[in-house]
């Protein structure tokens, strides 16, 4: 799909991952929506690509549905989502005191990176379908942000690793169930990339996290995951598939 002119929706576009792709689709010419949950951050985004700004909670129906109809108001039907709003926690099973780990924490985590995740994607989907086809019968584009620790989740991580998971293995059935109406479905996994959180940790800290790569041994830029988000967009035989973005990084236990 080229992506000029077409409708973009990006979830968490206000900060991150999530803002560098609405920039990176805005510039290759995307009418963009920055869906976020703070709505002053979407507003300085979106005014500074030339998009729209939409309040959004992904757990939320009626919330999520609200910012698809603002969106199309502006730009039209989407044919793009991009499903970068997530969350992250760690936290040991067996507390230090002996307790089990709170099971609201599990849960809220699970409800915002995968059950959000699917929620955006369903209503986009059905919107999506029913627009008329562009070349090769292709209808439009939806991405997940899952994360390496899918595959290899360290000490704590039991929730985060479950939900980026979740979306590993919802993937493929995704794009099968969606193969009928020409929508692609793919899944970027990162590993540790310089996001406004990773650069609230110590400079001693960030140093070391990046030594840890092999190469190249330094953090993900922002605008390297926004560039494969880009072209999954534009290859039109990418689908149903998971692609690693780490620097060859296998995660240690802890």
């Amino acid at each position: 799909m080229n992506i000029e002119g077409h409708a973009a929706l990006v979830t968490g576009g206000a900060s991150g991952l999530g803002e560098a792709v609405a920039r990176e689709l805005a510039r290759l010419g995307a009418k963009v929506a920055v869906l976020d949950l703070n709505l002053e951050q979407a507003q300085k985004v979106a005014a500074d690509i030339g998009g729209v700004a939409c309040q959004a909670d992904i757990t939320n129906t009626e919330s999520m549905a609200a910012a698809l109809e603002r969106a199309a108001a502006a730009h039209g039907p989407a044919r793009i989502l991009m499903n970068i709003a997530g969350i992250g926690t760690a936290k040991r099973i067996v507390q230090k005191d002996g307790s089990p780990a709170p099971l609201e924490d599990f849960s809220r985590v699970i409800a915002v990176n995968l059950i959000g995740s699917y929620n955006a994607s369903r209503l986009f989907a059905a919107q999506c379908a029913k627009l008329p086809p562009l070349e090769d019968g292709e209808r439009g584009v939806m991405l997940f942000t899952a994360s390496v620790a899918a595959f290899d989740g360290q000490v704590g991580q039991q929730a985060y690793s479950a939900s980026k998971g979740g979306l590993v293995g919802m993937t493929l059935p995704m794009a099968r169930d969606l193969a009928q109406y020409g929508i692609r479905v793919c899944t970027l996994a990162p590993g540790l990339f310089a996001t406004p959180l990773m650069k609230q940790l110590p400079q001693a800290v960030q140093a070391s996290l990046a030594a840890s790569i092999p190469f190249p041994p330094r953090l993900g830029r922002p605008q390297e995951f926004a560039q494969l988000a880009a072209h999954v967009v534009t290859n039109g035989h990418l689908n149903g598939e998971v692609i690693r973005l780490d620097g060859a990084l296998r995660m240690a236990p802890r």
